[in-house]
């Protein structure tokens, strides 16, 4: 299960390989292309000493979208990991953070 793009509430169940999915996907990429140039914009704007007040709250107002669209990316992908992991059977155990696992064979 997946949380759609631009939806609070609105989910699509299935394997991901739906053409409902793709679409998800497709939107996904797309916000992340767009954050990613904004974050450039911004680096240019900050830089640039005559940048006034206007343009500043504009800046901030267009980073806050596009925040909000990575923050939701980044809690539906999460919740599919977190799905996947539960149903391969993964229980959280990690060896490497486990002090008496260093007597394990190969771990050192």
């Amino acid at each position: 299960m997946r949380l759609l793009p631009r939806s609070s509430s609105r989910y699509v169940v299935g394997d991901g390989r739906g053409h409902v999915s793709r679409m998800a996907d497709n939107v996904e990429r797309v916000q992340l292309d767009m954050a990613g140039e904004l974050l450039g914009h911004a680096a240019d704007l900050l830089a640039d000493r005559r940048a006034t007040a206007p343009q500043l709250r504009f800046l901030l107002a267009r980073m806050t979208e596009s925040l909000t669209d990575v923050h939701r990316i980044a809690e539906s992908r999460g919740a599919r990991l977190s799905d996947r992991t539960a149903d391969a059977g993964f229980d959280g155990y990690d060896a490497l953070s486990d002090p008496t696992a260093s007597d394990s064979p190969g771990l050192s």
